[in-house]
């Protein structure tokens, strides 16, 4: 019993040294970028990952330095919305570089080393836990100011994992408008406040449309759920995304709808909200 102890003890010893290594790697990794945004929110199917992929590309148009992690490791949507189909970059050190989509922005997502993009990728906790630890100390971004990850809904092994590797990230919660998609909003914020997360606002996404015929706005998924949630819980709010089926062909066809020179609505309310995070950034 003794030397079985003796073993125990040993692989422990091994397994903690194994990460103090790849914490101080992360340290390294992350120790050059300036904000870290975690795009999360409580339930799926509310633009998550539609608002973190123009929110990315919005700031890299405005000339910052801007990293893409998709960290949604079930459902990694990031590439085929940015219309991206390389590889990382293998670098000295057993270190990668994030794919490029242009001299501002690089993305890494599980999907870019898949073979097979239509493999389900089938993990219990443990093992998403080490893929993204994973992702976060080999991947050298270099000088950033900003990196932005995408987290799937929800607030387990993954949210949890970046919040408890990264305290410094901040939180950009996404929503719609219906109490539904707000109850579960209400569980993200709580889970935020419960790790120490810091939260930067609420997005209130799919926020009404306007009728192409007289222009008089639909609410769908009613309208003004996030802003109000955000006052009663006493966060900042950042703004409101209309429904554009403009924004769906076009993360469909890989290109950000930010990019839309059209002036329309969505258009403008992504542009604002590129603004609203830059200034509360400084």
């Amino acid at each position: 019993m003794a030397e079985e102890n003796g073993k125990s003890c040993s692989c422990d010893s091994a397994r903690d040294a194994a990460l103090a290594v790849q914490d101080e790697m992360i340290r390294d990794s992350l120790g050059k970028i300036k904000n870290i945004l975690l795009v999360m929110s409580g339930k799926g199917g509310v633009g998550k990952s539609t608002v973190a992929t123009n929110l990315a590309v919005g700031l890299s148009q405005s000339g910052y330095k801007v990293g893409l992690m998709d960290v949604d490791l079930h459902g990694p949507n990031i590439p085929r919305m940015l219309g991206v189909t390389g590889q990382p970059e293998n670098l000295p050190g057993h270190r990668v570089g994030p794919v490029r989509y242009s001299n501002n922005l690089g993305i890494i997502s599980i999907e870019s080393v898949m073979s097979d993009k239509d493999q389900a990728v089938i993990w219990r906790g443990p093992v998403k836990i080490s893929a993204i630890r994973q992702f976060l100390s080999d991947v050298k971004w270099g000088e950033m100011d900003y990196l932005i990850v995408d987290a799937p809904p929800g607030t387990g092994d993954e949210p949890l994992t970046v919040a408890q590797t990264i305290p410094e990230a901040r939180a950009v919660i996404v929503t719609t408008p219906q109490e539904v998609s707000l109850a579960d909003v209400r569980k993200s914020i709580n889970f935020c406040r419960e790790v120490g997360l810091q939260i930067l606002g609420i997005v209130e996404n799919m926020s009404g449309q306007k009728c192409p015929q007289c222009g008089h706005e639909i609410s769908l998924f009613k309208s003004g759920g996030g802003e109000r949630t955000a006052r009663d819980m006493g966060i900042p709010f950042l703004g409101k995304i209309p429904i554009d089926p403009a924004v769906v062909t076009a993360g469909d066809a890989g290109k950000p709808y930010v990019l839309n020179t059209d002036n329309g609505v969505a258009a403008k309310a992504f542009k604002e909200l590129v603004d609203k995070i830059i200034s509360m950034s400084k």
